[in-house]
């Protein structure tokens, strides 16, 4: 099933509607169990549901068609992600959760065929997931120049080793794609780092711990591994693109993979400001007078949906331009998005929390869950900072030029 149509067609909207459909009927009866109990003895019942996204023809909605999908344009997906955003298991039920959606990106454009047919079909198919091995605890993430860790060619291989942690969802993944440096003298730093895959049954491969995130250690897909490569010997066909390519790759990678969070943190705004007019219609201050009479609570509610709204279309319209110019060219779009969309996740569910009180900081919602994983928006991907550099200097310069 192909669709190239713009995000305001009926064959779209109808999709939208389906997807909405499953996630009411099929995911959110599994949420509290998956994210609150055990993820994964509840995989069995994910992977039923993997099985009916398939048999509807709505599985890996990013893909081609020939792959398996729906031929969606970044635009058009990123509607899709919206949706899907509204629950902690809608895009892995879907098959186009991070990280493995980026790996896909990558391996299909820069892998070799070699690769492709051992490691990417059996992840477009959802048979394995992967992870993302960039980020170092001695180095800082905000400048990735610094990395420590190293791939050193020894005739047909490379020996890999170094220590990286927040390598999202490394427990239960069949591989990982790391960044690490096999030219430390190049002149150019940018042209350092290459991109190598790393099977995961690969005995210099170790596996240290899954970090507690706010007090939460998640496990399977829902977690964030520390893990460490000690003499780890891959074949150096495993080389993703071409050697030195590394910092190239992970700007190929994160520019359209900033969209995929972006729809998705407005997906979860979207079903916070749900429960929080639930709530305030609901929570009665004295009999007859609900909270949502309170000016303030208005007020949160009126801010939060038009921050939503705004955010919608400046992603959208950076998606948009990723298709039509490529992720360079949205180079300070994309850092736009980043900030601006983070700071409305937070607060958005802030309100929603406060709207709830004490009701809010527990575990009997999702609230909580999603103030202390979706609290990352602001650091991951590049620091919100970093990315008002970024913006800040791109405008000063257009002045400073007149």
């Amino acid at each position: 099933m192909e669709l190239n149509v713009d995000s305001n067609n009926t064959e779209i909207k109808n999709l939208l509607n389906r997807y909405e459909d499953f996630l009411t009927q099929q995911v959110y009866p599994l949420e509290m169990e998956a994210i609150y109990g055990s993820f994964k003895s509840t995989l069995p019942k994910l992977q039923e549901l993997r099985k009916k996204a398939i048999n509807e023809g709505l599985f890996a909605p990013h893909l081609s068609p020939s792959e398996g999908g729906l031929g969606l344009s970044l635009q058009e997906f990123g509607r899709i992600s919206e949706i899907l955003g509204k629950s902690p298991l809608g895009h892995y039920v879907f098959n186009c959760q991070a990280p493995d959606i980026g790996n896909m990106e990558l391996m299909h454009r820069f892998a070799s065929k070699e690769l492709k047919e051992k490691y990417l079909s059996p992840l477009q198919k959802g048979e394995i997931r992967s992870c993302f091995a960039m980020t170092e605890p001695e180095n800082a993430g905000s400048n990735p120049v610094h990395l420590s860790t190293t791939a050193v060619r020894v005739g047909d291989d490379y020996i890999i080793n170094g220590h990286k942690w927040f390598t999202s969802s490394a427990d239960g993944a069949a591989f990982t794609i790391v960044m690490a440096v096999t030219d430390p003298q190049h002149p150019n730093p940018y042209q350092r780092a290459s991109m190598i895959l790393v099977p995961l049954d690969n005995p210099g491969y170790q596996f240290v711990r899954n970090i507690p995130i706010m007090g939460d250690v998640g496990e399977d897909y829902m977690s964030h591994a520390e893990v460490k490569f000690v003499d780890c010997r891959v074949p150096a066909s495993n080389l993703i693109g071409e050697s030195g390519q590394g910092f190239a790759l992970a700007q190929e990678r994160l520019g359209p993979g900033r969209i995929h969070h972006c729809m998705r943190w407005i997906g979860i705004c979207e079903r916070a400001i749900e429960v929080m007019c639930k709530r305030a219609l609901s929570r009665m201050l004295d009999p007859g007078r609900p909270l949502a009479q309170q000016q303030t609570i208005q007020n949160w509610i009126a801010e939060s949906v038009a921050s939503v709204k705004a955010s919608r279309l400046m992603v959208l319209a950076t998606a948009k331009k990723i298709d039509e110019e490529g992720a360079k060219a949205a180079k300070e779009d994309i850092s736009t998005i980043k900030f601006f969309v983070s700071d409305v996740l937070m607060k958005t569910l802030d309100r929603a929390i406060q709207v709830h009180g004490a009701l809010g900081i527990t575990d009997d919602t999702l609230l909580s869950f999603w103030y202390r994983h979706e609290r990352g928006a602001r650091i991951y991907d590049g620091p919100d900072e970093v990315h008002k550099t970024v913006l800040a200097k791109r405008i000063l310069k257009q002045y400073a030029a007149k």
